[in-house]
């Protein structure tokens, strides 16, 4: 039941890196609001309804990010709920809520959104960096008077107002695009890595597999759904 991580693929690292944040962003608003609102409510029974859909929400997103990190990082992570009773949805309930899993799930789906924060600003920072000094013999002259000027053009530390005078700046883009790529890769595996530690299996629950089926992956879907 160990998980292996695959070395991904450039473009699917960065997609990774992208997509994190708006992941985060959906999933930390949905577990702060429903757990703060059906906390208080569950007073009054209100809140049970809202919790229920705390627990199967944060299953269903802890499920899309196992989808997300196999498709854009090579990495399979199993599913490693306990077996729900066959009978009895209070006994089905009780065992969702009490897994170690479901609160593993909303730990790291809490975490996504800081996460998310730090690879989307390293990978935008490093490629639009990287591409735009790659391009600048190109768009230089479409800038106003026609020229690149940094900080400003009222502060000219650089200027780039030919193709002779860009091209240096090219070549470091390309420098800066060949150190992008195992950046990416490696934060990439670093998030593959989380994954595996949060939503795969606990090293009680692999021991537990390995003495009964009481673990569920994608080659035991004859196991009752969560």
């Amino acid at each position: 039941m160990d998980v292996h991580l695959s070395s991904p693929r450039p473009a699917g690292s960065l997609a990774l890196l992208l997509s994190s944040l708006p992941l985060g962003i959906v999933s930390f608003v949905f577990l702060v609001t429903t757990f703060s609102v059906g906390v208080p409510l569950s007073l009054v029974w209100a809140g049970i309804p809202v919790l229920m859909a705390f627990v199967l929400g944060s299953r269903g997103l802890a499920e899309l990010e196992r989808a997300r990190v196999r498709a854009l990082a090579g990495t399979s992570v199993p599913r490693p709920y306990a077996v729900l009773p066959s009978a009895g949805a209070r006994a089905r309930w009780l065992t969702r809520v009490r897994d170690a899993q479901t609160w593993r799930d909303v730990a790291y789906l809490l975490l996504l959104l800081p996460v998310g924060i730090v690879e989307f600003t390293l990978a935008v920072t490093f490629w639009a960096l990287a591409l735009g000094l790659v391009a600048l013999p190109v768009y230089y002259r479409f800038l106003p008077d026609g020229i690149y000027a940094f900080p400003g053009h009222d502060l000219r530390w650089i200027v780039v107002d030919s193709v002779p005078t860009a091209l240096p700046w090219a070549a470091l883009g390309v420098l800066l695009a060949c150190l992008a790529l195992p950046v990416t890769r490696g934060v990439a595996t670093g998030h593959a890595w989380l994954a595996a530690a949060l939503l795969g299996p606990s090293r009680r629950r692999m021991r537990e597999a390995e003495a009964g089926p009481d673990i569920r992956t994608p080659e035991r879907e004859h196991v009752v759904a969560g």
